[in-house]
């Protein structure tokens, strides 16, 4: 409008109003009117979109943006828009600034477009010089961007960010990527620069020109890697996918990472059940009920002219759009907004320009700003900018495929990272339910009582030719989880071990890791080396490393076990007690005047004072009192009676002890065992110990930094001929055939096993580690959680303690060592003559001295008389034997003391035998009394 026009408008205006402040008030009004109609847009805006041929989502997306917003009076309510659409190529250059050029002439606003690179570039430059602003909706890898382009695809830094939270939210340690092209890589560049150089290494593979994936994909399932990051076309991703699938790279263990934002737009129907992990990130959620009454719109719309609008559409009828598509539609919404915000604030004037002049339009910076500055709602979720102009605050769906399609698991923000929504219940029963349709095969190795052939007369095959523990234990978790299995023996019949210096696995470990088992079971150890190759589940058994070796000799009864209770030391000891007490209450005796006694007690007036302690007669009060037997000899002074009682008291203490110690030496059997420990075993070189080559055994010796194992671990690897064995079963038959020789180190369950069979056989010494046995699974196996949660069941219903029993004690041959214990505590066993002999040696040891001392004494005493009767020692000694060997009769006739010989001499039988006296027979000595 011209300012002739809205001259008229205030006259008119003025003259509609009467008196003095009508009428300064009707020209305020006027004024106002007249600046409004000379600052407000225009009533139609132009605005230009460049598309391809093959961009006909998007177009359709541009115009009914358009229409929508024309339609909504909250925004531009005095104009509308008015797209302008030029089809351009996507390598045409030249074709689209001339298309650019055409559009600028026409008065647009803004330029929408194009999707290709080659394109938009030339575009992005005419816009840049015109001032006019330029908003994509594609992916550019560029971190620097023009000061006349908006871009509302997601900035590829924060994009890349995602996939390394997602990453390592899910704890991968190895990956390859499979990129298409070079802006593949710019696009996960920040996912290659978290994995740090000292880590597990990642492969880069690229996808080749033509059609064909499939050398490229055994490649990499040579490899053995399982984590995929596909980076290609969302065209490509459905080839791709299906040739993996082709060449076995779609199994349960195969994790995909799908950087395409359009992952919902594939079909992906026949990887739905095929368990693989296949997730993706989306920016746009075809369920949210505004994208699908804006989708209805559109296909009305194109409905009304004839067009059928064809879109990808899900099972439950839900159509799927791209994100560029519904970037598309975001796009003119934040132009239609921003613009409208710059309208409150300045005049805008929308002018044609021709690419030939320098003229630019002044206010393209200003809405570009505004445009950087709004916050508003759109398909693709809160749309905003950072300070720098980049889209760097936006949430991410991430969704993952199960059976009834892609299915959202979680989110992803720049600030909070990766949020999984799904519970662990969801989860469980997800794998549950993939669980009720598989065919498990379970490898393992013949073991006892673990796996072992079954005694059958007829050929058996399959699972019927197996029994064992753990045939028991799968079948036990297959009717908790449902699935079903096959068993397959290891090729090598190995349990699993790592070659260090080419770094490859063999036995059931390898059958796991090349994907030809989905299980291993047997007795298997969980180590940290196998721990890092595969995945294990919680232990189903729980043991340590022990020595197997043969039983002890039962020693026989030494025939002076009496003396055992008390120690060599101790005896002597007792023995120099003795004598010293002995002669300690000899000297206090004859020293102490209490001890002098009257011989007389009638005579008041003695003239000799006797001692009835001697020497012999002290020895025999110690030895009386020390047998407990006492003697007719009382101590009187009050020093004697206290050398006696602390004798006593010392007797009282020894006795008792010796007496509670010797029934358990009289009955405990002894063992002669020459070792008893590991220890025992690194002090010698005698016996020779070996383990299992390549087990876990031998490993704990090999790996171990405590002094006592390193040693045995170098004496086993120096030893010839080796001392490893191939199996278990060599190593118990030498064990068995070594007589004491040879000790095998396994884990303490075999052994119980071996010594329940092999009674000639035993455990030395506790458990020298702790481990357990567990089920082995490919790594990043779904099914650990769920079969873990099995075995947690068995064991809190008791079933393993049960299978454990029946294959260690009952089946095969189990309890064929088993020692029936005594019905009560109180039993004793009883004793033989080997246990007690000694005594009787003793005693007819004492009597034999008994009777050589008395000969000794008779021919002593016949040798005194017949000097005295002046006879011959022979006629003597013949009339004492001849009178003794009576047997009759307890008097004797007494010789008289005489001075004559022979038997009438004056000598009386008294004095010749014994001297007169009350006590003469002790030998009591007398002194003179005291005067």
């Amino acid at each position: 409008m011209s300012p002739t026009d809205a001259d008229s408008i205030g006259d008119v205006t003025l003259k509609q109003c009467s008196g003095a402040m009508m009428k300064k008030l009707c020209h305020v009004i006027g004024l106002l009117l007249i600046s409004v109609l000379i600052d407000a847009l225009p009533d139609i805006i132009r605005i230009g979109g460049l598309f391809h041929p093959a961009d006909d989502k998007q177009e359709i997306a541009f115009r009914y943006a358009v229409e929508k917003i024309n339609s909504d009076r909250t925004i531009l309510p005095r104009s509308k828009l008015n797209a302008q659409i030029e089809k351009i190529s996507p390598q045409d250059s030249f074709h689209a600034s001339k298309r650019v050029c055409h559009l600028l002439r026409s008065g647009v606003a803004a330029i929408f477009g194009p999707q290709s690179a080659h394109t938009a570039s030339h575009v992005q430059s005419i816009c840049d010089t015109m001032e006019i602003p330029h908003l994509e909706t594609r992916w550019d890898y560029r971190l620097r961007r023009e000061s006349c382009l908006v871009n509302l695809y997601p900035h590829p830094t924060t994009l890349s960010k995602a996939y390394v939270d997602l990453v390592k939210a899910w704890g991968w340690k190895s990956f390859t990527i499979i990129y298409e092209n070079n802006e593949g890589l710019v696009r996960l560049q920040e996912l290659l620069k978290a994995h740090g150089p000292y880590e597990h290494p990642i492969a880069v593979r690229q996808l080749g020109e033509g059609s064909d994936y499939r050398p490229l994909l055994k490649q990499i399932k040579n490899s053995a890697e399982s984590h995929i990051v596909l980076d290609c076309s969302t065209e490509r991703i459905y080839d791709v996918l299906k040739q993996a699938q082709q060449i076995g790279m779609m199994s349960d263990y195969h994790s995909y990472l799908i950087t395409s934002l359009d992952m919902h737009g594939v079909d992906l129907e026949e990887f739905k059940y095929g368990g693989t992990n296949i997730t993706a990130f989306r920016l746009v959620d075809p369920e949210k009920p505004e994208i699908q009454r804006v989708v209805r719109d559109w296909q009305y719309g194109e409905a009304r002219f004839g067009r059928k609008l064809e879109m990808p559409t899900s099972a439950d009828n839900i159509t799927f759009i791209k994100a560029e598509t519904a970037l598309m539609y975001d796009a003119v919404h934040l132009f239609a907004k921003a613009l409208h915000d710059l309208d409150t604030s300045q005049q805008i004037d929308i002018k044609p320009l021709s690419c030939d002049n320098v003229d630019t339009w002044p206010h393209g910076y200003s809405l570009i700003n505004y445009m950087k500055i709004v916050e508003m709602a759109g398909l693709t979720g809160v749309i905003k900018f950072d300070h720098q102009g980049f889209r760097s605050d936006f949430v991410l769906d991430i969704v993952e495929l199960n059976k009834d399609g892609l299915k959202k698991i979680g989110t992803w923000n720049s600030t909070e990272g990766v949020n999984f929504t799904r519970t662990y219940g969801e989860v469980y029963t997800q794998i549950v339910e993939i669980l009720q349709n598989k065919t498990f095969v379970v490898t393992t190795i013949l073991s006892s009582p673990y796996c072992m052939r079954k005694d059958s007369s007829e050929k058996l095959t399959g699972n019927a030719q197996f029994e064992g523990y753990a045939i028991d234990l799968i079948y036990e978790i297959s009717r908790i989880l449902g699935f079903n299995y096959t068993f397959r023996l290891a090729p090598d019949g190995r349990y699993g071990s790592l070659n260090r210096d080419t770094k490859e696995w063999d036995g059931m470990i390898k059958e796991l890791l090349d994907q030809k088992a989905d299980l291993a079971i047997a007795d298997l150890t969980i180590t940290y080396d196998r721990e890092q190759a595969v995945d294990f589940t919680m232990p189903f058994m729980n043991l340590g490393i022990s020595i197997l070796y043969r039983k002890p000799i039962k020693q026989p009864p030494n025939l002076f076990s009496f003396l055992s209770p008390l120690s060599l030391d101790v005896w002597i000891y007792m023995a120099t007690a003795y004598l010293g007490v002995s002669v300690l209450l000899f000297i206090l005796a004859r020293f102490s005047p209490y001890e002098w006694d009257n011989p007389h007690p009638c005579n008041t007036d003695p003239d000799v004072l006797e001692n009835q302690f001697s020497l012999l007669n002290s020895l025999w009060f110690t030895i009386g009192s020390l047998m407990q037997q006492g003697s007719d000899i009382a101590p009187k002074a009050v020093s004697t009676r206290m050398v006696a009682g602390m004798w006593w008291f010392f007797t009282l203490i020894m006795i008792s002890s010796y007496t509670a110690n010797l029934a358990a030496f009289l009955t405990v059997e002894r063992m002669d065992s020459p070792i008893e420990s590991a220890e025992d075993l690194a002090k010698q070189t005698k016996i020779k110990y070996g383990a299992l080559r390549g087990g876990s055994t031998a490993a704990f010796f090999r790996d171990s930094n405590f002094s006592t194992y390193q040693r045995m671990w170098s004496f086993m690897e120096s030893a010839r001929p080796s001392v490893f064995t191939i199996s278990n079963l060599e190593g118990v038959d030498r064990v068995v055939k070594g007589k004491g020789s040879y000790a095998f180190l396994m884990e303490s369950t075999s052994i119980e096993y071996v010594i329940e069979r092999n009674c000639e056989l035993t455990q030395i010494g506790g458990m020298l580690d702790s481990k357990g046995y567990g089920i082995a699974m490919p790594p990043n196996s779904p099914f650990r959680t769920a079969i873990s949660g099995a075995i947690l069941k068995l064991q809190e219903e008791g079933k393993l303690h049960i299978l454990k029993t029946r294959w260690w004690k009952e089946k095969r041959g189990g309890g064929a060592c088993r020692v029936d214990t005594p019905k009560t505590s109180s039993t004793a066993n009883e004793l033989g003559l080997a246990n007690v002999g000694g005594v009787f040696v003793v005693l007819m040891g004492g009597m034999g001295v008994a009777c050589v001392i008395a000969v000794c004494e008779f021919v002593w005493k016949s040798r005194k008389v017949a000097v005295e009767e002046r006879s011959s020692l022979c006629s003597e000694m013949a009339s004492e034997l001849r009178f003794a060997l009576r047997c009759h009769g307890s008097t004797k006739p007494a010789r008289k003391k005489g001075s004559g010989s022979g038997r009438g001499a004056a000598s009386t039988d008294e004095e010749r035998f014994h001297p007169l006296g009350p006590y003469a027979q002790y030998g009591f000595v007398g002194k003179e009394p005291l005067t």
